[in-house]
């Protein structure tokens, strides 16, 4: 009385939303370390007091190699399948809380001086957690779903590897038509 259920069908949805969330998270990790991290005034003798500001990839090294790491890893989810993608997904979802930690750790919110460019100070910060939380949800989405995301090649696969499911005999008909072959010689 009650029927099979009906195999999980692989849909691209689930590697297409871990690629974009990989994507969008290494151009924010990028980005953030292009802008302001650190100022301070310093003493410029003759010039007197002057803004010192470093960048990103200046004070927080590790974002640039985050970046391309979230790229890589993108290259390697559409790659990969079964457990290697889900090896690279605990990567890249390891990769993306640190990047969250260098965004939130020895970031001061407070008493900041006139003259400091406090947008990018923020902003800087703000990206770089955007970024490892993008990175993170892409590394998770690639655990969650890599039974169910299609692979690189797997339409090429050895014949033999695909199990034939049992197909209506009018089916059969038709897509013999579809090949050019007639369906009512003898076999």
């Amino acid at each position: 009385m009650s029927e099979a259920p009906a195999p999980a069908k692989k849909t691209k949805r689930p590697l297409w939303i871990a690629v974009v969330g990989l994507l969008l998270g290494a151009v924010a990790l990028w980005g953030s370390s292009q802008l302001v991290w650190f100022a301070e005034f310093r003493d410029g003798g003759v010039r007197g007091t002057v803004l010192y500001t470093e960048t990103g990839s200046q004070r927080a090294v590790a974002l640039v190699p985050l970046a391309l790491l979230a790229l890589a890893g993108t290259a390697g989810l559409i790659a990969t399948g079964g457990w290697p993608r889900r090896v690279l997904g605990v990567v890249l979802a390891v990769s993306g809380v640190a990047a969250v930690w260098i965004g939130v750790a020895g970031g001061s919110f407070g008493g900041l001086a006139d003259g400091w460019p406090v947008a990018q100070l923020l902003g800087a910060r703000g990206l770089a957690i955007l970024g490892g939380i993008l990175v993170t949800a892409g590394g998770l989405a690639a655990i969650k779903g890599a039974g169910r995301m299609p692979r690189l090649g797997a339409k090429y696969s050895a014949p033999g590897a695909k199990k034939k499911a049992a197909k209506d005999p009018e089916t059969e008909l038709w897509e013999a038509l579809s090949e050019g072959e007639d369906p009512t010689a003898t076999r």
